[in-house]
């Protein structure tokens, strides 16, 4: 059978497969307490280990009881959108009218609309290096061209607007940036981020910003949204991270209300609607008593990003610029005198840690850093880090 061209562009996603490993490792005999082995430690994949507040799992079984399980409009269910609006409103003080608010399956589906709708053959979309994989891919699917520049640690590992004004060519129609960013869950300060975009709108191009991790923000220097710039950016936004509904499939995009019926016409035809019930679920996230959950949740990242960082350094393994937001570590193994895929494979086979080498995020970096998901218990982070550091001790 021929396949499409295009999958020539569509790496592997690393992440997953070495998932995988760890968890076939995971499931032998090797990491059965049982027969004297150690459990797998799981730091390596980005999802919270907190599972939806109980006012969701509420809402969506009473949604299932009640039959409002039809598609809903293709943009979301108004009330979502409306709720949406008031909680840019109450968290970030900015005025995102709910018409510009289009709710989506999942961040993901998010993207790939963002990129059909803007980019085609030929186009080139700039994003910094290190970066999280899909969103080179979402471009290449859409048939552009993802560029992706080196950073640097000053920089905070995103693009600065020199950089942008540096790379940008006739083809270039716009940039794709993510703050705080996965891997390394540092932020564009607010002052670089206006300044790339109006850049980028002197150039005719688009800023598109993936803000999935933008509600678990641990200092207010960073942790604004890059809407405040004009309407004419768009946001990308999810309720995976902040709101701990990964499973759900459930996040949304604030786009120019020119660019609604587009991106409308699109969701129509690709999705027809995200899920209905993980919709009617969502509306729960916005009362008190669950905002109240999510911020207590927060904070408890923010404890275990402190537990992680001194650490990781006591071992040798620095972390250049601290993290942000998001619950990840971007750690330089170079000292250990391993690659960060072959360092990776000696914790998990020796400590039965699994971390994500620096492979999927980075071509600049890929060899000297890997990715330490701090999204656990501090049980395990804690056990984790023990193991690790007696496996390095001199």
């Amino acid at each position: 059978m021929k396949l499409a061209r295009r999958l020539n562009q569509i790496e592997p996603f690393y992440v997953m497969e070495f998932a995988k490993s760890a968890a076939l490792l995971a499931a032998s005999p090797a990491c059965d307490p049982a027969l004297g082995g150690r459990r797998m430690i799981h730091l390596n994949i980005g999802e919270p280990d907190f599972t939806a507040v109980g006012e969701v799992q509420a809402a969506a079984q009473a949604a299932i009881a009640e039959g409002r399980t039809q598609y809903t409009d293709a943009l979301g269910l108004p009330a979502l959108r409306q709720a949406l609006s008031a909680w840019y409103a109450s968290r970030f003080g900015l005025q995102v009218p709910a018409r510009r608010i289009v709710v989506t399956a999942g961040a993901s589906a998010a993207l790939q609309l963002a990129c059909l709708a803007l980019f085609e053959s030929g186009d080139q979309v700039l994003m910094p290096d290190p970066t999280y994989p899909c969103n080179r891919h979402f471009v290449a699917a859409a048939g552009a061209q993802a560029m992706a520049v080196p950073t640097q640690a000053q920089d905070r590992f995103q693009l600065s607007a020199q950089q942008v004004r540096d790379h940008w060519q006739a083809a270039t129609a716009g940039v794709l940036l993510a703050s705080p960013s996965n891997p390394t869950g540092t932020s564009v300060a607010s002052a670089t981020l206006r300044d790339i975009v109006e850049c980028v709108r002197a150039r005719g191009g688009v800023t598109l910003v993936d803000e999935i991790y933008l509600g678990l923000s641990y200092d207010d220097e960073y942790g604004q949204s890059a809407l405040q710039f004009g309407e004419d950016v768009i946001s990308i936004n999810s309720f995976s991270k902040y709101f701990c509904m990964t499973g759900w499939r459930l996040g949304w995009m604030v786009v120019p209300e020119s660019l609604v019926p587009a991106v409308e016409k699109l969701q129509q035809n690709l999705f027809i609607c995200a899920s209905t019930i993980a919709q009617h679920a969502a509306l729960a996230c916005f009362q008190d008593s669950a905002i109240a959950q999510f911020e207590a949740r927060r904070q408890a990242f923010r404890q275990r990003r402190d537990l992680v960082l001194p650490a990781l350094a006591s071992m040798g393994l620095p972390v250049p610029v601290p993290p942000d937001g998001a619950f990840y570590a971007w750690a330089d193994c170079s000292g250990h005198g391993q690659d960060s895929w072959t360092f990776c494979e000696r914790m998990l086979h020796e400590a039965q840690v699994a971390l994500t080498p620096g492979r999927d995020f980075s071509r600049a970096y890929s060899d000297r850093f890997f990715r330490l998901s701090f999204a656990s218990s501090l049980d395990n982070l804690q056990q984790a880090l023990s193991r690790m550091a007696q496996l390095l001790a001199p």
